[in-house]
């Protein structure tokens, strides 16, 4: 997990109550709906077995090995890049940034629980982001066409992007393949084509991370964890970019 400082990392992983903003209203926890969620779950039978099970802590395992640190740090400069929104159409970092700071979001799909999760956390966050005169801009290994399903379905306002050729997930440092036998877990036990998501042959995913730009395009506030449930708090977004002011 990248280091923060103290109050961030104290925001972030809080499971307590939610958070006020300096105005009086409520922040949404990610850790509350997380741990809601985790407790409607708890009672179907699970669809792995032990040997699914081993696969799975194997990759973890073997994925926590080769990114001890996932992600940019603080004090680096956000890489620019331009991709395609849900409705096709070109968004540049760079030109976001001059209009003022930028959150930026990468989760794993619109298959994945816990992105939802996290997704409707900073829906409802929004306000507060924009109050700071920022905006969130999201992105993801999926197609667009994937991407636009949940701007539909979910109403989210702001933009979904689609790194289809991987680079900016590897510019961010959170780029990683999933092992064959887990792609196998996925497709067989838990019916998960990431290619359907994707795209032919992309069974590619990044490590879940929040960024808090800052209009010199210096990243101020950084969030990675290979454990994909863990997720920057939205008042931790809040905190850093308030304190950009």
């Amino acid at each position: 997990m990248r280091k923060l400082p103290l109050l961030l990392t104290l925001l972030i992983l809080a499971p307590s109550a939610q958070a006020e903003t300096d105005s009086g209203g409520v922040l949404p926890s990610y850790q509350q709906a997380l741990e809601a969620y985790q407790a409607e779950r708890a009672s179907p039978p699970p669809k792995l077995d032990a040997a699914d099970r081993a696969v799975m802590e194997r990759a973890a395992a073997d994925l926590a090995d080769a990114m001890p640190e996932p992600g940019l740090a603080v004090g680096a400069r956000a890489p620019d890049f331009r991709l395609a929104n849900a409705f096709g159409e070109s968004v540049r970092l760079a030109e976001a940034l001059a209009q003022g700071p930028v959150v930026l979001t990468f989760y794993r799909g619109a298959w994945c629980p816990y992105c939802n999760l996290q997704l409707h956390a900073l829906q409802q966050a929004l306000p507060q982001i924009e109050a700071h005169g920022a905006q969130l801009i999201a992105v993801t290994p999926q197609l667009p066409d994937q991407s636009r399903k949940q701007v539909e379905e979910d109403g989210y306002p702001f933009e979904i992007l689609s790194d289809l050729d991987d680079r900016v997930m590897q510019a961010y440092d959170l780029y990683f393949e999933v092992p064959a036998d887990l792609n196998e877990v996925y497709q067989d036990r838990l019916d998960l084509d990431l290619a359907a998501y994707n795209g032919p042959g992309r069974h590619v995913l990044p490590v879940p991370a929040t960024f808090v730009i800052d209009t010199n395009g210096v990243i101020q506030a950084a969030f990675a964890d290979v454990d994909y449930r863990r997720r920057m708090e939205p008042a931790a977004i809040v905190a850093a970019l308030a304190a950009l002011e």
